[in-house]
């Protein structure tokens, strides 16, 4: 799983315009914070009074707020126990309704928005300065000039290297509004020269769709990280592009996707449907059953799909994943995944926060629910470490499910398939135990791998000269056993030891790691992907099952 998770949540069309039954959870919700909210600016300290008589006095909350802030024996931070309250209150709803700080809701909006204002540069800190790893293709930083490599040392005539200078700082000072100049100095190590650059802030995409090849004359692969306001766009762009090189099988990756919006979703599987399918639907005590089905015939709804899963799609991804399995349009590959189907419904509150609030939970179109349970009793946040215990990661047929989960697909071939929380793979494919190997994992999530590939393209620019092209690079380029002492080395600088036993086991994976890290800095992402797949066990499964589809559907138990 990422070191470095998103929140992401759900939302539909239908959310927007709700009966007043409804709404009743969240007019009390949002009463209750507008009252802290107007408790805060009263003046007058006797207009509340901490009633213990009154069990359900909705005045409670404020009023003993308040009563903290008059008689404690410190100064507190009201707004902060404040915020602690509704955290507090929606914690303890269920594990995915939760509160969010005005920075954290414009980070989130952000991801779900696919875009950002600033300049259009991926940066890295590293040795104290701030160095460019990629430009955005077509972005600000690329039409001003700036290349992989270059340090940006001012912003605004301030120094920004240092022990002081992180990413946080980095980026407040690079982001801006779109039309805005922000005037930086660069140095660039070929030239050995300072050069003072302008920059005009621009709309920068955050891409969802991050590759997108064919495979082979016939297949093509599809991966999707997120589900944002432009998923939809990017992959039917994606999808069309490939079917003109061929593609007639189509592997969609979805692991380690967690989610976003629905309705992107929703439109991504209509395009593989029938019209008048049924793609999910859902229902709460207040919100009453609400269903999504497709509105056309689907340009791909020919096109044979094999769609791969993990423990960590979630939400959206498993939205996907449960229609195309339930509709026979697809074989599923990989591990169960997470088991997040609740309905987030976002309030945005006046001091830009919001809180976002259980109000559904998500139903595939065979009924299953894809809500795993929760609980005082349930270990909810240790569900990968309880998973990996109990075999389920890597051993096939470890998870048993009562004749009450099962359910059966909706296509014409009457598969069986399972409820109780999650999406259950048509194919089992166990995790690969040496992704779990503590060395390469230490070094991957501690950023040597990343500041060592980074490092070594950068001073050495000139070896990979001889590549025409990134397809030159992969079929030519191998990772020598001393680029991988040069990493062993660069790590026990950082305190990481690697022993030769612990070196041997992970040697194969670490050099596909040190290649795909060399390919996405001197080309693109789809030339990592292209890399990472090589030694990928759900891919290679994935391709097996490709051009076999209604064979795999037709076995899956």
């Amino acid at each position: 799983m990422d070191n470095e998770r998103l929140e992401k949540y759900e939302t539909t069309e239908s959310t927007k315009e709700r009966k007043p039954s409804a709404l009743q959870p969240l007019f009390f919700a949002g009463t209750l914070i507008v009252g802290m909210f107007i408790g805060t600016n009263l003046g007058d300290k006797n207009l509340f009074q901490v009633k213990t008589g009154t069990e359900e006095n909705p005045n409670k909350l404020v009023s003993l707020i308040d009563f903290i802030e008059d008689n404690y024996v410190d100064s507190v931070d009201k707004k902060k126990l404040i915020d602690d309250a509704i955290e507090s209150i929606l914690k303890n709803l269920d594990p995915h309704s939760y509160y969010l700080s005005p920075e954290n809701l414009a980070q989130a909006q952000e991801q779900l928005e696919g875009k950002f204002e600033g300049i259009g540069v991926e940066f890295m800190i590293l040795r104290d300065s701030l160095m460019v790893v990629k430009t955005v293709p077509g972005g600000p930083s690329e039409r001003a000039g700036l290349q992989s490599g270059d340090r940006i040392v001012q912003v605004e005539q301030q120094e920004i290297s240092g022990k002081e200078l992180t990413s946080d700082k980095a980026q407040k000072l690079l982001k801006g509004k779109k039309g805005s100049e922000v005037n930086i100095v660069i140095f660039r190590p070929s030239t050995k020269a300072s050069l003072p650059v302008t920059i005009t802030r621009g709309s920068i995409p955050i891409e969802s769709v991050t590759a997108a090849f064919m495979v082979n004359d016939t297949a093509g692969y599809v991966k999707v990280e997120r589900f944002a306001q432009t998923t939809y766009e990017e992959f039917y762009e994606a999808v069309e592009n490939l079917k003109k090189e061929g593609c007639k099988k189509l592997v969609i990756d979805l692991r380690g996707n967690g989610g976003g919006l629905m309705d992107q979703a929703t439109r991504m599987i209509e395009e593989f449907l029938n019209d008048d399918q049924l793609i999910v639907y859902t229902e709460g005590l207040h919100s009453g059953k609400e269903v999504v089905k497709s509105s056309k015939n689907g340009d791909f709804a020919q096109m044979e799909l094999v769609v791969m899963i993990d423990q960590s799609s979630a939400s959206a991804s498993e939205i996907v994943a449960g229609a195309l399995q339930d509709w026979d349009r697809a074989v599923t590959v990989g591990r169960r995944t997470f088991g997040k189907g609740l309905v987030q419904h976002e309030i945005e509150l006046p001091d830009k926060s919001a809180l976002r609030l259980t109000v559904a939970r998500y139903y595939t179109p065979s009924g299953r629910c894809i809500q795993r349970p929760y609980g005082d009793s349930i270990q909810y946040e240790d569900d990968f470490h309880n998973r990996l215990t109990n075999g389920e990661l890597t051993v096939a047929d470890t998870t048993h499910f009562p004749d009450s989960l099962r359910f059966t697909t909706l296509g014409g071939l009457n598969r069986t398939v399972y409820g109780g929380g999650g999406i259950m793979p048509d194919v089992f494919v166990p995790l690969d135990s040496t992704l779990l190997n503590g060395v390469l994992g230490e070094l991957i999530y501690s950023g040597v791998l990343r500041e060592f590939t980074f490092n070594y393209c950068d001073t050495r620019r000139k070896e990979f000269t001889k590549f025409k092209d990134g397809n030159d690079f992969l079929k030519k380029y191998q990772v020598s056993d001393a680029v991988v002492g040069e990493l062993i080395k660069a790590a026990e600088k950082k305190g990481i030891r690697v022993s030769t036993s612990a070196l041997r086991r992970v040697s194969g994976e670490l050099k596909n790691r040190i290649k795909a890290q060399f390919a996405r800095n001197l080309y693109d992402d789809n030339t990592m992907f292209q890399v990472l797949l090589e030694n990928d066990r759900d891919f290679k499964q994935a391709m097996q099952v490709s051009g076999k589809t209604l064979k795999y559907a037709s076995n899956a138990k």
